[in-house]
Formats: C-alpha cells, sequence, structure tokens
C-alpha cells in the first residue's frame, strides 16, 4: 500500500465495502455524537467520512485532532444506513471506520474558519490566501479557471494555431496604461518594461511568417484597481493572424468562445447572434461601449421635441453647440415614486437630476395622459410626440438628461442598468455578446491636443488618404467585444505599412524620429515585406469571472493583490535594501520629497 494513500478522498463506493484501504487529507470538520466520532476528510479529490468508536484503536488519537490537521487514515470501508446516505457527496453511500491515524501535519487556530461559506474581511481572505483557498467556493473557482485555459488552449490548437512565448522583459511602449519599469544593472540610468501585452512582438511573429499564433499571455498594467480589473498584471488570450480582415477575425474568435461559454456554463443559453454596434451607436444607446445586451432599453435622441418648448432647462440647453437632450425608455416605470428614486439616483452620481414624464390613465378615465414637471412644460403635443418615438404607453415612463453627451453619457448608462433591473427587464442567466466596432483612431484630450483614443497600431480605415482629413473623423479597424456589461476581448487590424504608420502617430505628435526610437524593432522589420495582420486579446480572467458568476475578479485569481495593489501575503510590495539600491545606481526620494 502507498505511503500515504490507496484512494482519494472522493474515489470510494459501495464497490469498496469490507476493503481496508489508507486516505490522507484535510480535517475539514470533527462531529462528536457522545462516544462516537465523525471526521469529514477532505482532500483536492472530495471529502470521505471517517468514523470511530470508542472500541476503535483510532479513538484516543483522533479526540485530538482538530480543523485542518493534516492526517492520515488507516480503516476498513463500510456501507451507509440507507437512512444515514448523502446524496450530496459521491462518497455519500460509504464510510471508514478508522482502525489508525498519523497525523503528517498540526494547524494553528485558524484565523478564518475553511468549513462553510462564511463571509470574512478580504483583507484577512488574502493575508491568508492559502487557507481560502481551501474553501470549496474558491477551490471550484480555481479548478474553473484551469479547465478554462486549458479549453481554450485545446480549441485554438484545434483551429490551426501555434503558441508561442514573447518576452516579459522588454522596452517600454505607450499603449494607454502605466508600464512597469525594472532598473537595469548592467546598464545603470536604463530600464527595461514588464510587457502591457505582447502586442509588438505578436506582429513580428507575423512579419516572420508564422501565420496563426496564440499564447494565454501574462500582461502588467500599472492600473488603479476596479472589481473588475487587476491593478498589477493578468492574463489574456492572445491571437494574431496573417492574411486576414476584420471578419475574418470574428469567425474565429466566436466559436472560440461560444463553445467555451457553452461548455462551462450549459444551463446559460449563449444568443448565437453576435450584433455588429459601431462604437458612436453604442454610446449613444446604451451610454457604454460595453453594453449589456440583456437589458433591452435602448436611449434616443429627442432633442427635437424641447428645442424651443417651455422647459427652458433644456431649451437653453440645445442653443450650445454640441448639446442634445437623451430619453432613456423605462416600460412599467410609470409612478412618480419610481421617477423620484431614479431622479435620487442622479443626483447620486453628481448630476442635477434626471427630467421625466410618466404616462398613467387621466383622471376623468377618458383615456391616457402624460404627467411629471416636464409633461407641464412642454404641453401635451410633445409629450405626445416624445412618447410615440419611444414607442411607449399606459403605465410606462421616460427619463432624460441633457448637455454635452460625454458630460452626462456614462450617468445615462448607469441609470439604465439600474432601471432594466429595477424593473425586472434584464435577463437572467443568459449570455449576450456584441461586437463593437468602428471605433474612433483619434481623441482630443483635456488639453486640447489629439491623441489616440485606443490602440495606436491599428490600421485607420481608409489608409492613407483618411489621414489626410480631420483626424478626429478617422475610424479604426479596431473592435471590441462585450458580454453582459463586460469588455471581454479587445483587437483590430494592424498597421502595417510603414509610411502609413509613420502618419498616424504624426498625427498624434509624434515625429519620425520618435517612432523610430520606441518601435524601431517593429519598424525594420515592415520595411522587409510585411503581411497584412490582425488579432485580439481576451482576458481570461474576467471570462472565468462571468462563468463563476461573480462580480469580483479578486474571486478568480489564486493569489490577487487587493485594492490598494498590495500582496499581503508575500508583503509586496517591499522596501529594497541598501545594497540593492547601490547596485543599481538608484535612490528612493522621500515621499514629501
Amino acid at each position: 500500500m502507498h505511503a500515504y494513500r490507496s484512494h482519494t478522498c472522493a474515489a470510494l463506493n459501495t464497490a469498496h465495502v469490507g476493503e481496508t484501504i489508507r486516505l490522507s487529507g484535510w480535517v475539514h470538520r470533527v462531529r462528536d455524537h457522545g462516544g462516537v466520532l465523525f471526521i469529514d476528510l477532505r482532500d483536492h479529490y472530495g471529502i470521505t467520512q471517517i468514523i470511530a468508536d470508542s472500541d476503535s484503536p483510532a479513538f484516543a488519537d483522533i479526540e485530538k485532532v482538530r480543523a485542518e490537521w493534516v492526517i492520515q487514515v488507516e480503516g476498513r470501508v463500510k456501507a451507509r444506513d440507507a437512512s444515514l446516505i448523502n446524496p450530496k457527496l459521491p462518497t455519500g453511500e460509504v464510510e471508514v471506520y478508522a482502525t489508525g491515524i498519523t497525523v503528517l501535519g498540526e494547524a494553528a487556530e485558524l484565523p478564518m474558519p475553511v468549513f462553510g461559506e462564511t463571509e470574512y474581511p478580504e483583507e484577512t481572505r488574502l493575508t491568508y490566501r492559502f487557507l481560502d483557498l481551501r474553501r470549496d467556493g474558491m477551490h471550484r473557482n480555481m479548478m474553473l479557471r484551469s479547465n478554462v485555459v486549458r479549453s481554450l488552449r485545446n480549441r485554438m490548437w484545434d483551429m490551426g494555431f501555434n503558441e508561442f512565448q514573447t518576452p516579459i522583459i522588454t522596452a517600454s511602449s505607450p499603449e494607454g496604461a502605466r508600464d512597469f519599469l525594472v532598473p537595469s544593472r548592467l546598464h545603470p540610468g536604463k530600464f527595461y518594461a514588464l510587457p502591457q501585452a505582447p502586442q509588438q512582438f505578436k506582429q513580428l511573429i507575423m512579419v516572420a511568417g508564422f501565420d496563426r499564433y496564440f499564447q494565454i499571455a501574462p500582461c502588467f498594467r500599472d492600473e488603479d484597481p476596479r472589481a473588475d480589473r487587476s491593478p498589477t498584471d493578468f492574463y489574456q488570450l492572445d491571437i494574431e493572424m496573417s492574411f486576414v480582415e476584420q471578419e475574418d477575425v470574428f469567425a474565429v474568435v466566436q466559436p472560440v468562445i461560444q463553445g467555451l461559454f457553452q461548455e462551462f456554463a450549459p444551463e446559460k443559453p449563449v444568443d448565437a447572434d453576435w450584433p455588429r454596434i459601431a462604437y458612436r451607436d453604442s454610446l449613444l444607446w446604451y451610454g457604454s461601449d460595453k453594453p449589456d445586451l440583456r437589458n433591452p432599453i435602448k436611449m434616443q435622441v429627442v432633442s427635437d421635441h424641447f428645442a424651443g418648448s417651455g422647459f427652458a432647462v433644456f431649451a437653453k440647453l440645445l442653443e450650445q453647440d454640441g448639446t442634445q437632450i437623451r430619453a432613456i425608455p423605462a416600460p412599467k416605470g410609470g409612478s412618480r415614486k419610481f421617477c423620484d428614486r431614479m431622479n435620487a439616483f442622479a443626483q447620486q452620481q453628481g448630476l442635477p437630476g434626471m427630467g421625466y414624464i410618466f404616462w398613467r390613465e387621466a383622471e376623468d378615465k377618458s383615456g391616457m395622459e402624460a404627467a411629471g414637471p416636464l409633461a407641464k412644460n412642454i404641453g401635451p403635443e410633445r409629450t405626445e410626440a416624445i412618447r410615440q418615438q419611444l414607442g411607449l404607453g399606459l403605465g410606462d415612463a421616460a427619463f432624460f438628461l441633457g448637455g454635452k453627451p460625454d458630460a452626462f453619457e456614462s450617468v445615462a448608462g448607469r441609470a439604465r442598468n439600474v432601471i432594466g433591473e429595477e424593473l425586472g427587464l434584464t435577463e437572467k442567466d443568459t449570455f449576450r455578446f456584441a461586437w463593437i466596432v468602428d471605433f474612433p483612431m483619434y481623441e482630443k484630450t483635456d488639453e486640447g491636443k489629439i491623441d489616440f483614443s485606443h490602440n495606436p497600431f491599428s490600421m485607420p480605415q481608409g489608409g492613407m488618404d483618411a489621414l489626410m482629413g480631420d483626424p478626429l473623423d478617422v475610424y479604426a479597424y479596431q473592435y471590441d467585444l462585450a458580454c453582459n456589461g463586460y469588455e471581454l476581448l479587445s483587437g483590430g487590424i494592424r498597421n502595417h505599412k510603414p509610411e502609413i504608420m509613420f502618419k498616424a502617430f504624426e498625427l498624434a505628435g509624434y515625429p519620425n524620429s520618435e517612432v523610430e526610437k520606441r518601435f524601431g524593432g517593429m519598424v525594420k522589420a515592415f520595411k522587409y515585406g510585411a503581411p497584412p495582420h490582425g488579432g485580439c486579446a481576451a482576458g481570461i480572467d474576467r471570462i472565468v469571472m462571468l462563468l463563476a458568476d461573480t462580480t469580483n475578479i479578486r474571486e478568480v485569481i489564486m493569489f490577487p493583490m487587493n485594492q490598494r495593489a498590495e500582496d499581503l501575503l508575500m508583503n509586496a510590495p517591499s522596501d529594497p535594501t541598501n545594497d540593492q539600491l547601490r547596485e543599481l545606481r538608484l535612490r528612493v526620494l522621500p515621499k514629501d520629497a
């Protein structure tokens, strides 16, 4: 018999009754039933019930064990009485009568329980992450993640892709986030960077002629934390293909992602219709470039109905350039109580409020009437025109926000989500995907300068000709995949022509010399025959988060940082020693310097 176990804690069943076996694992819990002791013994695979009475030679030793001790048990497999069978366990029809026990590792008093799913402060959970990971829910999440990665790899190989690894230490690159810099000992005063993504390397792989590449790639970005984003590092399914257009990328990605969700969440249907929504339309209709399409509400522009109206606030707004009024339809939201609650929501978000109209039965029972402060100000003809445009009726409502879209768009999107949830309009237990396309190539910064709005390596739609006009009118072959309100994937068709690349960067304020300095390897490669190519990257952490039905990405990462970008278990970041700083020729300035 093996030194530690003949079976795992999930392997025993009625076929083993009468056999002498050996198990090893953690004491999940101990129960004393007056002279009869029960231990739920747990390992990676499952749980087996151990029993010992006063006649057992192991009884005295079992009395001493406590939760989370690691023990080895020898015993005889017995069938449980029919009334004591536990159908929730694969081993629920049997138990092991203990004849011997060996303590392999004692556990100190636990700072948090492992048995059960009691909520504990995240600081405690991350400080003792090795205990947190023993809990059943966390163990399931980590195994889900492992199986998702395995499935992704198999699917990519099956589609003719090859996996290659790219460098972890590289040069700094302006890709939209802050780099983590690594000082060079051999080149004092110079720094490497941890890659924000394998972007340049995967494009070079295409130039090298490998055609279809993928990688489960670690990426490093010094970002502010959010519930759905790690502040330091994350993993993505990185993909690149040669001789492709945008639709070719979509045709490859959809069966991979759709199949993955069907495999790991079979109880939740995946709509096979993935619409293409222009970025500008997504912001207009949903107030977000990652819309939750489970919510059927679509916002609309209703400026014409308020121009020159009796509602002076909106009428005066519309006299300013670049302003508009948008409506959020709210089917079944036609009560003053609900409307007032949504108005308060807008105020909590930093806006003065949110106007509303709701339609109710007239007091004289003569039909339907519009109610609310806006209805009184703009009159029945305008309110009726709004109702007809929005397709609303008795018992419905509409909410209104005005100004420059950049100022209220995100709040409007959040309000749309709240309305959909509170009115029961948002679907449950399903996944709705959409491709967001036609991203603007450039945007104007707060300082009035032109800069890249997304990936600087995307091909402008229209090529060089498109770059000869107003940069703000240029669209890129850039796309995202949204699902249930999250961005799961981002990608683009790449700019593979040096002359177009130089012009694209010139418009963003980068002279040719700067492009050569920052991207010299890629520019050099493109001069020697670069194929048209494109690809994308899908966030594995966020995919697993959706499949695990959680909104906190730290629940699906084995050893995450906290919201202050600290590793409480390993005590990182930590202070360097003087010797380390001296060797790197660095000096740390005091905080107030």
